[in-house]
């Protein structure tokens, strides 16, 4: 896909979210179903189902996903597709890439051994290595312009309002 292509395939949104801007705000949504006989949870993918389970440091087969593997999954396919997108429409050439994310966690938080440990990522490092002959101009921008419309870096980022909520069935 070139520059013009996508342009011409997101035209008709960008317009319809101008005119009418309620109209660009959509929910997305997903679903588990907790699993029998074990501490998993079943997530249907929408191509697959994902089963995630505990992390192995945290008393896991490692048999499951783990849900912090997946938040980092979810990261980097988010960056690649947004980096290639910018690149696309920016006319950066690339001929390959590598995305990688990785981050820290102290388990001693999310099983409760300290209550001063944080429960959850407290850093998160996100890379791109590119092969392109753009010039280092192109480069900062193309990264300047992927961090700024990554939905999944920006949820990170600058946390959403969240609302939880526990009932009966």
């Amino acid at each position: 896909m070139d520059a013009d292509s996508l342009r011409a395939m997101q035209a008709p949104f960008k317009d319809r979210y101008r005119g009418d801007p309620d109209s660009a705000v959509v929910t997305l949504k997903a679903e588990g179903t907790l699993a029998e006989g074990s501490i998993a949870c079943k997530v249907e993918t929408g191509r697959a189902l994902a089963v995630a389970g505990l992390h192995p440091a945290t008393g896991g087969s490692g048999l499951e996903l783990c849900s912090g593997d997946m938040l980092l999954e979810a990261l980097v396919a988010c960056a690649g597709v947004t980096l290639k997108a910018v690149a696309t429409a920016l006319a950066v050439p690339l001929r390959s890439g590598t995305v990688r994310a990785e981050g820290d966690l102290d388990f001693r938080g999310t099983l409760g051994v300290d209550k001063a440990a944080p429960v959850g990522f407290r850093s998160i490092r996100l890379a791109f290595e590119v092969d392109t002959d753009a010039t280092q101009d192109q480069v900062d921008t193309l990264l300047k312009l992927t961090e700024r419309y990554c939905v999944v870096l920006q949820t990170l980022n600058v946390k959403p309002d969240l609302a939880v909520d526990l009932r009966r069935a």
